[in-house]
């Protein structure tokens, strides 16, 4: 009776560590992606929008600290723990070849509800960029842990090298610190399907090179091998490390691009540099995020309504990832409602927090009455046929 009651206290914290994280981590990419459809609003530094309040200011500096180039790697790593979680479980019951298959199925059907998702629906897509990552990253799977670390940490010098030079070209190129929106107000759903259409092959590979994510998702696989987020109490010393190690580089990272443009006013090269090491320092914060809640997976005793909300959305991560694109399309894009254009910094973000809100309650409601995720259902059967 105490083993069984152990094993399912083990089971409980393995889950919501890592659906804590599934589901917080939607909630940081739904502030990542609205700043993109507020297109009336004069650009600031880099991907942000000119704040016009001094909350509006605040808020960019929270992003640029806490969100921007961060929720991509803590997505990157969560992805890359589940395919070794994945390969893991099939290579124990079917063997190595088995295994392989089905991440690589896997995939592709990631690669395709991503290209309906930016072509048909006109989201943000990160499923394509992902499952190409999946696909790259399948033969490494099998490696040793030692070969693990090693190619993470060759691909995170790649990155280091090449990187801060290729943002400084970018934005001497564009010869402004901010880079500008390309929504005008006047599109249309059907003026611009063809333009979405034509982009989806681009999307992933300009992702791939201006946003690598390779590093994260090997830093992913790396944590799965050593079950470091699902045996959390045999690794409280090392989540501690990480969790504090990650988030000082990630904020050390973020420093320059806060002071550009309010307490510093370097080249435009420097800048793009100084997004380059933004990027970079971002894969240290996506590794201390998902560190964060690995302990937060021990230390919760008693799961309130919001913890079963959050980690109940995270069960159900890519049903609801496409139901905020779809949303954040509908909500503030010219061939939606077109809130975008009369949004400010302070709320944008109060939408966001309203949308994630609202879709949490959902997620809450569908836990309770054990509705599974649309998507995660469809694609488990697609994949394995039953």
């Amino acid at each position: 009776m105490v083993e069984t009651k152990t094993a399912k206290t083990m089971h409980a914290k393995r889950a919501l560590s890592l659906d804590l994280a599934r589901g917080l981590m939607l909630f940081l990419i739904i502030l990542s992606h609205i700043p993109l459809f507020l297109y009336t609003i004069e650009p600031g530094v880099i991907t942000k929008v000119a704040g016009s309040t001094a909350l509006d200011h605040i808020l960019n500096v929270l992003m640029e600290i806490m969100v921007d180039n961060r929720a991509r790697p803590l997505f990157a790593i969560l992805f890359g723990y589940g395919l070794s979680m994945i390969y893991r479980k099939q290579t124990e019951r079917n063997g190595t070849n088995e295994a392989k298959r089905i991440i690589k199925r896997r995939c592709w059907y990631l690669i395709l509800f991503g290209a309906v998702l930016a072509g048909v629906a006109g989201g943000q897509d990160i499923l394509m960029t992902y499952g190409i990552a999946g696909l790259l990253l399948t033969p490494s799977l099998k490696k040793a842990h030692t070969k693990i670390k090693k190619y993470t940490l060759i691909s995170t010098m790649i990155c280091l090298v090449y990187i801060p030079f290729l943002w400084g070209g970018i934005i001497a190129e564009n010869q402004s610190y901010g880079l500008p929106i390309a929504l005008t107000g006047q599109e249309t759903y059907f003026d611009t399907i063809l333009e979405r259409v034509v982009s989806i092959p681009i999307i992933p590979l300009f992702t791939h090179i201006t946003f690598p994510i390779i590093p994260s998702v090997l830093m992913g696989i790396w944590l799965g091998n050593i079950n470091i987020l699902t045996e959390q109490q045999q690794h409280i010393k090392r989540l501690k490390l990480l969790t504090i190690s990650g988030l000082t580089i990630s904020l050390a990272g973020a420093i320059p691009l806060v002071l550009i443009n309010d307490v510093w006013f370097p080249s435009l090269f420097t800048a793009g540099f100084a997004y380059g090491l933004h990027i970079i320092t971002g894969f240290a914060g996506g590794l201390g995020y998902a560190a964060l809640f690995g302990l937060l997976g021990i230390f919760i005793k008693k799961q309130g309504v919001m913890i079963q909300a959050i980690a109940a959305m995270g069960k159900r991560s890519l049903t609801f990832f496409v139901i905020h694109e779809v949303l954040t399309v509908m909500l503030l894009s010219p061939i939606g409602f077109d809130l975008g254009s009369s949004l400010t910094v302070t709320t944008s973000v109060m939408v966001g927090i309203l949308m994630w809100l609202f879709t949490l309650s959902i997620a809450y409601l569908m836990e309770q009455r054990h509705i599974a995720g649309p998507l995660e259902s469809y694609i488990r059967y697609l994949i394995y046929k039953k």
